[in-house]
């Protein structure tokens, strides 16, 4: 049975998430207003930056031409399968890396030059050996979130206490029983930081990947929007990307919730 005071730190925590949900709500409304009436007062311009009734308009006038969800269901596909993709080829090579220390020292610099090099610039020669299509756009994805994957989860496993390894050595481990009963149980929290991580990456992958060769999805709305001076619609897709990456990273954010109890 609970104790008073045990209720009492229950209650003053749903209490404090209340309110964060609530004043999380009231910053939008807030914002979105102000938006509203500076660019219908002319205080902002409204054509360069848009407006919430006219971004609207926008919305309403892309789902009457029923293309609005085929938009949104291709940039949400080519960002998971980029997203699943980039973080368990990420997480194997880490593992074989670990498993390697030599073939870690060989290809750390490689590993370092690709985290630094510019994927965008990547982009034509993807084009020429790949396509043009939707498989150009998921190797995009695939490129930006798994060398960040490799780092993130390698470095997690080379944190692991040593001296519990060496425990299990002791006891006549295996490598892969050290594997899978110390160093990927103790990484639970970085392989969950890497999911995280990869939400963001994945979406700014697939979304440069659909501005160079997309014919479909909000990358392309974007551009499109861009190209014939339709602000509206720009700004429209921008506020519906950063409405599902928000979602995106709330169940993986679930996820790591459900891990930790």
């Amino acid at each position: 049975m609970e104790s008073k005071e045990q209720l009492q730190y229950i209650k003053k925590v749903k209490s404090t998430n209340k309110r964060v949900i609530i004043v999380r709500f009231l910053i939008l409304i807030v914002f979105f207003s102000l938006w509203e009436i500076l660019g219908d007062l002319n205080i902002i311009d409204p054509f360069l930056t848009s407006t919430p009734s006219k971004m609207l308009k926008s919305l309403v006038q892309i789902y009457n031409d029923g293309t609005l969800f085929r938009h949104i269901y291709v940039t949400c596909i080519e960002t998971i399968v980029g997203f699943t993709l980039g973080t368990l080829l990420g997480t194997l090579i880490a593992v074989i890396l670990w498993w390697s220390k030599f073939l870690s020292r060989v290809l750390d610099p490689y590993i370092v030059v690709l985290n630094a090099l510019p994927k965008v610039a990547l982009g034509p020669i993807i084009i020429f050996w790949i396509g043009n299509g939707v498989e150009a756009i998921i190797v995009m994805a695939l490129l930006i979130s798994v060398v960040v994957t490799i780092i993130t989860v390698l470095a997690g496993f080379n944190e692991v206490d040593e001296d519990k390894v060496k425990l299990l050595k002791t006891f006549g481990a295996t490598k892969l029983q050290t594997l899978t009963h110390l160093i990927i149980p103790s990484c639970i929290p970085t392989l969950i930081s890497a999911l995280k991580i990869n939400v963001g990456l994945s979406w700014v992958g697939v979304i440069m990947g659909e501005f160079l060769v997309a014919k479909e999805g909000l990358g392309f709305l974007i551009v499109y929007g861009g190209q014939v001076s339709q602000l509206d619609m720009v700004m429209m897709s921008i506020i519906i990307l950063s409405i599902i990456a928000y979602a995106m990273y709330e169940m993986v954010h679930m996820l790591q919730k459900k891990f930790q109890y």
